[in-house]
């Protein structure tokens, strides 16, 4: 069998005092559409930084293709070069990493960091610009976009290297429905089988169509595993962790009934 893209061996990550994840253990294969799903303060974004390498395990590992990531792997510049190749964040809040004068700047700047040519940088950015349909915005201060926009570019940032693995946390929050369905049908596209794609979200209308597979966390720990149709129908389990809650409405003789509410509204 292939080495899983990832692996994760009874990880825990303590904030302070605070338990952020507790005795994870988790294989990803490559490939693979993965949705992180819980409520706020499950440890969807903790676990995605620790797949980044933006964060280590307090105990247990986490490897990539069999290495383990550990801060002295990123001390050589090999190594670190190669993952950050490999492998890209996109922040839930695009604001975090947008920090350069234009959005050409903005797009070029990983490439210039592992120093690729000139040339191929121009064309590279170029390309990634008009595949996120921002080509016009290339001179265009990032800070004075507009939410969906500024999205946009933060996805462009990572894609521009091309990676195998795409993490995304929280990928359509705050966006309107129209900026919504665009980021949804690109990850779609982008997903094409041969990358992976983790993304976060506690939005469960959105899993069926960018995932194929489901870990859910509930309190740090992973509560369940499964198909995104069969999770999602597991309605006990998601009241349990937190992912519906009781829809109610009042009837004109004045009856107030509650039913449980599992999929937000969302408009194409």
């Amino acid at each position: 069998m292939p080495t899983p893209v990832f692996e994760l061996d009874h990880v825990s990550y303590r904030y302070d005092t605070v338990a952020a994840l507790s005795d994870v253990s988790l294989s990803i294969e490559t490939g693979k559409r993965i949705a992180l799903l819980g409520a706020n303060g499950s440890g969807k974004s903790t676990l995605l930084r620790l797949l980044d390498g933006l964060y280590f395990a307090d105990s247990g590992q986490v490897s990539f293709h069999g290495c383990v990531l550990a801060p002295e792997a990123f001390v050589e510049d090999e190594f670190a070069f190669d993952f950050r190749r490999r492998v890209g964040l996109v922040f839930q809040n695009p604001e975090v990493q947008l920090f350069n004068p234009t959005v050409f700047d903005e797009v070029a700047f990983a490439p210039l960091q592992l120093r690729w040519p000139k040339e191929q940088i121009v064309e590279r950015v170029s390309a990634v610009l008009d595949l996120m349909e921002i080509g016009q915005l290339r001179s265009r201060p990032p800070h004075r976009l507009s939410g969906g926009e500024k999205k946009r570019v933060a996805l462009a940032s990572v894609l521009v290297l091309d990676p195998e693995v795409l993490l995304l946390d929280e990928p359509t929050a705050g966006l309107d429905p129209r900026s919504e369905s665009q980021i949804i049908d690109m990850l779609i596209a982008w997903g094409d089988g041969a990358r992976t794609v983790i993304t976060a979200t506690h939005d469960l209308g959105l899993v069926e169509d960018i995932a194929d597979h489901c870990v859910l966390l509930h309190e740090g720990k992973i509560a369940a595993e499964g198909e995104p149709a069969v999770l999602l129908r597991d309605q006990q389990l998601l009241g349990r962790t937190n992912m519906i809650h009781a829809h109610r409405h009042r009837h004109a003789s004045g009856m107030i009934h509650s039913h449980q509410h599992t999929h937000p509204h969302r408009h194409d």
